[in-house]
Formats: structure tokens, C-alpha cells, sequence
């Protein structure tokens, strides 16, 4: 080959490289339906962290035990007057392993959404109370919270007892106090063996009303999304007592499921409250990525951030869905922690100051944040 050509080849090889990413990019700019990107502010995460010198009397053992020392993870989140408000799950070092520790959730207070102050007991947390069996010694676990139109507050769990995981509901008028109303299945009609079946992960439908997030009701009902072996969903008259959606078959109807060759390949775990839009109802959830038949792009084991968007007609009809994650574990901090393959869960978003502000479990070991500004749209996070 003379040296003439050489030249040619390489400048003939290097456009098309910038084609191929041209074409990349042009695949997946970021759609109008979806929410994002969202930005991690700079400096400030994580936001919450384990603390070992926070000490709490455990009604249930009778000892004072470190509540929050080994992990602090997995936060809902709420906005009630000025201030953001946010509910993480604090794991304490009863156990050797993830579920095996009795977790509890504290509580934490910010005027701006991102620095926050932390009270030094849990809020909520396994009692001598009616839910004991399903909630010890596994512990109150992966909290969601959304407010009514009436000011209520309403809040869905994982309760664990370390045999069987369920969704309970707990209400409250100050986000201190909150009365437990049990398993949200416990009353279904139509599915009435679910409530000792697994289940966990629900994500309520609200909307924003004069710049409030609210709870909203679909087609006349209560609706949230629910699961993570797949999405489901339910009604209910009351907040309290749910019906699941089920096909002709009366068999549990799901709307999507993990798909193979993507970041969502082994799960799709409802995320936080789903939101009212424009365009149609939008739901955060997390996926994660299958060892064997997942994405190649990222780690195995992998929880990333992912939207799909339903008819706000008819719920159950998905309209668009994410090919890619938009959040994905980046920094330090959610790739180390108790769990190492890398982990944003997202359990927690607010209508704050006319942006949204998501809070996420880092590596099931820490608090962190990320901003949506919908008048400065960014980026979704980039692929490897």
C-alpha cells in the first residue's frame, strides 16, 4: 500500500465513525415524553449517609440498638409547606446480608431539596402493633409517599417478616405520626391468595395541580402501579383496600415485563409516585440488568433507571418506553456499597420550586439526588 492511500483510508474510516455516532445519538436523543435528564448536583452527594452514633430503644427486642449504622438507603420523598421531606430506609447490623438486617426509616428535613437535617430516631419501624408478623424481624422497607388533595399522607412499604414481602399502606396528617392499615391485598376479591403471595414496590398515579403534586384518580379510582417481576397495577375506592388488575383469564395482568437484550432484562421494579402528563401517565422504574441475557453494556446485576409512559385513559395501555436507562450508576458512590455490581434505585420524586428532584438508593448504602429542570432540560446519563 503506498502512502497515498493510507490517508485516505484513515479519513475515510474516521467519518464514518462520526457517522455511526451521529446516527447514535440521533437514535436516542431524548424523547419529549420523558423527564430528564436529570442532574446530579455538584458536590452535595450523597446526601445521607450510615451514621453509627444515632441510637435507638427497639420496642421489639428491648435494646438499644444503632438503627441507621450500616446502610442508609432507598428514600421516598415529600414536599409539605416550604421544605422537602424525605424517608430513607436505615438498616441497623443485626444481620450478615442484604434482608437480613431489620431496617427501620428515618426522617430528614431540607428548605432547598438537597442539604438535609436528620432526626435521630426512625420515624417508622417494627412495633408491638397488629403488623408485627408480617413486618419482624425483617423490618419497614423501600418506602413510596404521595399527599391527597385533602392533606393526608399516604405511604407504601415492603413489609418484612423474612418469609413473604408485601405491600403495606400506612396514613398520616404530619409524616410522624403514621396508623398502619396492613397489607394492601388483604381484602381482593378478585385475587384473593395474593396477599401471601410476593409482592412489593408500588408507585401511586398523582398529578400537579397549581404547582402541587397530588394524588390523582384515574377513570374514577385510586391507581397505582405495582411490582418488579414485571408491572402491574391496581384500584381502589379508599387508598387503603386495593383490587390488582387481572386478564379474562383471572390471571395477574402485566403491562410490561423484563425484556431480553436490555438494561431491564431481569427486573422492572415499580420506582417512585408516577405522574399525570401531558402526555400520558409516566412511570419511573428500575431495571435491572440480567447476568446472562441482558444488556452487554453494563455490568451484570445492574439496577438503572428507566420511563415508560401509559394512556391516561386507560392505564394498562403502554404508549412509549425507554430503550435506555436515563439514570445509571456513574459515581463512586453508587457503585461501592453493599451492593457492588452499581445500583440508582429510585423510590422518591417532588415537585419542588417548579423542578423535579429525585431521590435514590446508592449501592443499597447511601442517599443521593438528581434535578429535572424542565426549562433546562439535560442530558440523559450517557452509555458506556
Amino acid at each position: 500500500m503506498t502512502k497515498l492511500f493510507k490517508p485516505i483510508i484513515f479519513i475515510a474510516v474516521l467519518s464514518t465513525v462520526f457517522s455511526c455516532s451521529s446516527q447514535f445519538q440521533q437514535r436516542y436523543k431524548t424523547p419529549d415524553w420523558v423527564f430528564g435528564g436529570f442532574v446530579r448536583p455538584e458536590g452535595v452527594n450523597p446526601i445521607i449517609e450510615p451514621d453509627s452514633t444515632t441510637v435507638f430503644l427497639d420496642p421489639m427486642s428491648g435494646k438499644r440498638v444503632r438503627w441507621e449504622a450500616n446502610d442508609t438507603f432507598n428514600p421516598a420523598a415529600i414536599v409539605k409547606g416550604d421544605s422537602v421531606y424525605v424517608l430513607y430506609r436505615a438498616e441497623d447490623k443485626s444481620g450478615v446480608k442484604i434482608g437480613h438486617r431489620t431496617s427501620r426509616l428515618g426522617f430528614a428535613r431540607s428548605a432547598d431539596g438537597i442539604r438535609f437535617i436528620r432526626q435521630s430516631t426512625p420515624v417508622f419501624y417494627p412495633d408491638n402493633d397488629n403488623q408485627k408478623a408480617y413486618e419482624w424481624p425483617g423490618g419497614t422497607e423501600d418506602p413510596r409517599i404521595a399527599e391527597t388533595t385533602d392533606g393526608q399522607y399516604v405511604m407504601f412499604y415492603t413489609q418484612w417478616n423474612r418469609k413473604t414481602p408485601r405491600i403495606g399502606v400506612a396514613i398520616s396528617k404530619d409524616l410522624k405520626t403514621w396508623v398502619k392499615h396492613g397489607p394492601i391485598f388483604r381484602k381482593s376479591k378478585m385475587f384473593p391468595s395474593l396477599v401471601d403471595k410476593p409482592h412489593k414496590s408500588a408507585s401511586i398515579v398523582t398529578e400537579v395541580i397549581n404547582n402541587k403534586q397530588v394524588i390523582a384518580k384515574v377513570n374514577g379510582k385510586y391507581w397505582l402501579y405495582w411490582g418488579e417481576n414485571g408491572v402491574y397495577g391496581a384500584t381502589s375506592d379508599n387508598l387503603i383496600d386495593w383490587e390488582p388488575i387481572v386478564d379474562d383469564y383471572g390471571a395477574l395482568k402485566a403491562f410490561i415485563r423484563p425484556r431480553v437484550g436490555y438494561f431491564d432484562s431481569a427486573l422492572t421494579e415499580c420506582g417512585p409516585p408516577a405522574v399525570k402528563t401531558e402526555k400520558g401517565i409516566l412511570l419511573l422504574y428500575n431495571g435491572k440488568n440480567d447476568l446472562k441475557n441482558g444488556d452487554k453494556r453494563f455490568n451484570k446485576g445492574t439496577y438503572s433507571a428507566g420511563q415508560v409512559l401509559f394512556d391516561s385513559n386507560d392505564p394498562t395501555v403502554v404508549l412509549n418506553r425507554l430503550d435506555v436507562p436515563f439514570l445509571r450508576p456513574l459515581e463512586s458512590f453508587e457503585k461501592s456499597g453493599q451492593y457492588v455490581d452499581g445500583t440508582v434505585f429510585i423510590e422518591g420524586l417532588v415537585y419542588f420550586k417548579r423542578k423535579w428532584l429525585l431521590y435514590y438508593g446508592c449501592a443499597d448504602s447511601k442517599v443521593g439526588v438528581a434535578i429535572y429542570d424542565p426549562e433546562k432540560p439535560a442530558n440523559l446519563d450517557p452509555l458506556p
